[in-house]
């Protein structure tokens, strides 16, 4: 399983100073996140994308400037299949952008892509009026009664303006439990606390919310 990250500030922040500690987390993470990332974040008032088939934790990344707004994914491929660059999250459809952690089984809907969490992604924004959380919340809502089994479905989707969290599993809650901090004007929600960082919450499960 997968590992995420959201953060967004109200100034300007070096995304280096992000990638380096969740690179991390990914890298000492009880399952192997090695399977590729990407990221995403706004600059100028458009998303920016980056994706790369190597541990993140290889990666340079020094690269990049800053932003205001950052979406992070480390890999980890559901039974280490299909590892591809382009199922590298996150996935965009030029206005939003949607990363994933978790595992369905025996998912009963209709959905385009090429890997169970792009098929989420389209799903969701079939509700999709304007209200990303209320799309959100309604597709979630509707792939748990449809699916045998949810292990877990952690995701966050945003368009830049609106951003939401959707956080649910049913097992192994040191694993899948969702965190979030508040540093001054910067807001991170994360699978995991930064090691050594203090401040972090953890964020209660079956949770659809606004960030």
């Amino acid at each position: 399983m997968c590992r995420i990250l959201y953060a967004r500030a109200e100034a300007d922040f070096a995304i280096s100073e992000l990638l380096a500690p969740f690179a991390e987390l990914s890298r000492h993470s009880s399952e192997f996140q090695g399977h590729g990332w990407g990221c995403a974040w706004r600059e100028g008032g458009s998303w920016r994308h980056y994706h790369d088939i190597r541990p993140i934790w290889e990666d340079d990344l020094s690269q990049f400037g800053s932003t205001r707004l950052l979406l992070v994914h480390a890999r980890s491929a559901f039974r280490d299949e299909g590892i591809v660059v382009e199922n590298n999250m996150p996935f965009s459809d030029g206005e939003s952008v949607f990363i994933f952690n978790g595992e369905l089984r025996g998912v009963r809907i209709r959905s385009e892509g090429r890997i169970g969490a792009e098929k989420i992604y389209n799903y969701i924004r079939r509700f999709d009026k304007g209200d990303k959380c209320a799309a959100t919340a309604k597709a979630v809502d509707i792939i748990k009664k449809r699916s045998t089994y949810v292990r877990a479905m952690n995701l966050i989707l945003s368009d830049g303006a609106q951003s939401c969290l959707s956080t649910n599993y049913s097992e192994n809650t040191g694993y899948f439990q969702m965190h979030q901090k508040q540093d001054g004007g910067l807001h991170l929600v994360c699978s995991e606390p930064f090691a050594g960082d203090r401040g972090w919450t953890r964020i209660e499960n079956n949770t659809t919310i606004a960030l």
